[in-house]
């Protein structure tokens, strides 16, 4: 018991002492060195991709308002939002110049990213775009009815896929589909949407592919050797 209360009582004496207030120490300060800063303005570099020209052709007519711009074409009419730290301009040549409103981070990083979907509606309204998907497999077959895409892919029952407006879907053979349309970003949504069923799997490559895509295979489990 008395060890203890000893013990206790050094503790709190080394404190008491290490602060300075038991045995009057005095605890001089020194002053810490001075440490200055310069604030430097960083510019960004400006985005390869973003600072290229959006050739707009002949058939295609664009309507600027703001931050928002409307594309119509032969194909049909997208519309896109441009957020507060980029600009979209027409230079007198009739070209397309999306350009950064400040500089920050996140306007060299929206920079690239918007003179990307801004040619993408230009594209998609005078030209279109496609993705080809291949089925792989022993009865693997699809067809179109009417609106709907009806793949059999080794399921117990055929799956119906509804074609939503503005895609249109076409089967060759019975295995290669290719949907195609003014929009890219429902084109992919919607081929993603046919691979998610049955992706190809790596031993034998069964399954829905995109046309140019590489499955990596793998080796299967050897026999037990004799």
């Amino acid at each position: 018991m008395a060890s203890s209360v000893t013990s206790s009582f050094r503790i709190s004496n080394l404190k008491t002492v290490f602060v300075g207030e038991t045995n009057k120490l005095r605890v001089s300060s020194v002053p810490g060195a001075q440490v200055g800063f310069v604030r430097k303005t960083v510019e960004c570099k400006e985005s390869r991709i973003g600072k290229q020209r959006i050739t707009v052709p002949s058939n295609v007519t664009v309507n600027l308002e703001g931050q928002d711009i409307q594309v119509k074409g032969p194909l049909g009419e997208l519309a896109l939002t441009y957020p507060r730290e980029v600009l979209v301009e027409r230079e007198e040549t009739g070209t397309l110049r999306v350009r950064k409103a400040v500089e920050t981070r996140r306007a060299n990083q929206m920079h690239g990213l918007f003179r990307t979907l801004t040619n993408n509606l230009v594209v998609g309204v005078s030209q279109g775009f496609e993705k080809k998907l291949q089925l792989v497999g022993v009865g693997y077959r699809a067809m179109v009815e009417g609106n709907d895409v009806v793949l059999n892919l080794g399921f117990s029952h055929p799956v119906k896929m509804e074609i939503p407006s503005g895609l249109k879907v076409k089967v060759e053979e019975n295995t290669r589909i290719t949907v195609s349309g003014f929009d890219k970003s429902e084109v992919g949504q919607f081929a993603a949407s046919i691979r998610k069923w049955r992706p190809p799997e790596p031993y034998k490559g069964k399954g829905v592919k995109y046309a140019d895509e590489i499955v990596r295979r793998k080796e299967g489990k050897a026999g037990k050797k004799k």
